[in-house]
């Protein structure tokens, strides 16, 4: 797992802030100087708190558990699309759907509704529709799988939340820490960074600078999500030569058991002698 550097960040704008009157004192911490009217980060703080979100989703994944990446912003879509995509973990980048983690069984029956779709077009009910019905079938499926299609595979809440723009998303943000559910986000210099476990201080509007950090992020899940596999295989062979071996235990100790228990049974069925 290799953070980028100084000059990586640089490089992708990383640094860059908003203008000084839109700042939000609470990242006051992560700011380095203010140059033209723009706060910069101080990239060297960026480093090392993307080192530490980089290693608790690392944890994270190696356990098998989701996390939800979370970027509706234009910049931010695409980036976030591809990088979940490469790792198996859910994503939303188009509107964030109201109540998606506090009211989370209402969206797994809306998820539930594209399946039984599904159904209906191979079973051949479909087919047996009207053309106006087939139609609004088709789009109601359309737009479930444009805003959900990407959470299908979540079957139970996240055990982590992703954010690109703490602002814009704050609706996901105030849902994960309602529910206690730890938040990871790239933070801009006018944002409030108070709700967030994980701050990672970076630009949040340049694509260049959203790769960069996500690249490091999914690059270090995707090294647990390895490392839990190959402990996977290292366990198959051990489990499979420890049960033999307790099978072979048991039955030498039902062998020692037998003849101490035929032992035990003789006097009791030999007749006493006469006198």
């Amino acid at each position: 797992m290799s953070t980028p550097t100084f000059e990586q960040l640089l490089e992708a704008g990383c640094h860059f802030g908003h203008l000084k009157r839109k700042w939000n004192p609470a990242m006051a911490p992560y700011i380095f100087m203010e140059r033209n009217g723009i706060h910069i980060l101080d990239l060297n703080k960026t480093a090392v708190k993307l080192d530490e979100a980089a290693a608790a989703l690392k944890s994270i994944a190696k356990s098998g558990k989701k996390v939800l990446f979370v970027a509706t912003k234009k910049q931010a879509k695409q980036v976030v699309a591809d990088k979940a995509s490469q790792i198996g973990m859910p994503y939303v980048i188009e509107r964030w759907p109201g109540g998606m983690l506090t009211n989370f069984p209402t969206i797994r029956k809306a998820v539930k509704k594209m399946t039984t779709i599904d159904k209906m077009t191979k079973d051949g009910t479909f087919d047996n529709l009207s053309k106006r019905e087939r139609l609004q079938i088709s789009r109601q499926r359309a737009k479930l799988e444009k805003n959900l299609g990407s959470i299908a595979d979540l079957n139970r809440l996240p055990s982590a939340l992703f954010v690109v723009d703490v602002m814009k998303e704050h609706i996901a943000v105030a849902e994960a820490v309602r529910l206690g559910i730890p938040v990871f986000a790239m933070v801009d210099t006018n944002s409030d960074p108070s709700n967030i476990d994980f701050v990672i201080p970076a630009n949040d509007d340049a694509s260049k600078s959203i790769e960069i950090v996500l690249d490091t992020l999914v690059a270090a899940m995707a090294e647990g999500l390895e490392e839990r596999k190959v402990e996977k295989i290292d366990q198959e062979p051990e489990e499979a030569a420890a049960a033999p071996r307790g099978r072979r235990r048991v039955s030498r100790r039902n062998e020692e058991q037998a003849p101490a228990a035929e032992a035990e049974e003789t006097p009791a069925t030999e007749e006493a002698p006469a006198e």
